[in-house]
């Protein structure tokens, strides 16, 4: 059974950092394409950025220069790195797998697996 654990989330101060990680279990494909996406409240599932089995990454360019995401394929874990933080930033973060491919995607539809998110709250 695969599952995908998030972690990292809490409540940062604006202009503060996170980094949250996704490990994920029960795949047999360790070179997956991961994705994270966030949903504020009342808001659309969005993606943030997401990454293929070589490492290859895209990003969204509204958070260019702030969000990045990585993996360690050694411990089957993605990461995203947050900085300078925003109170608009205040979402849940959800880690998600396309599973079998090392393709990534933009669309929400095409990962096959996702995490339980997790909370990012920005604020003073």
């Amino acid at each position: 059974q695969v599952q995908l654990v998030e972690s990292g989330g809490g409540l940062v101060k604006p202009g503060g950092s996170l980094r949250l990680s996704c490990a994920a279990t029960g795949l047999s494909n360790t070179r997956d394409a991961r994705a994270w996406f966030r949903q504020a409240p009342g808001k659309d599932r969005e993606l943030v950025a997401a990454i293929n089995g070589q490492g290859f990454t895209f990003d969204v360019e509204s958070m260019k220069g702030r969000f990045t995401i990585s993996r360690d394929n050694t411990r089957n874990t993605v990461y995203l790195q947050m900085s300078n933080l925003k109170p608009e930033d205040t979402a849940v973060y959800f880690c998600a797998s396309r599973g079998s491919s090392i393709n990534y995607s933009t669309s929400r539809n095409d990962y096959k697996y996702w995490g339980q998110g997790t909370q990012v709250t920005v604020s003073s």
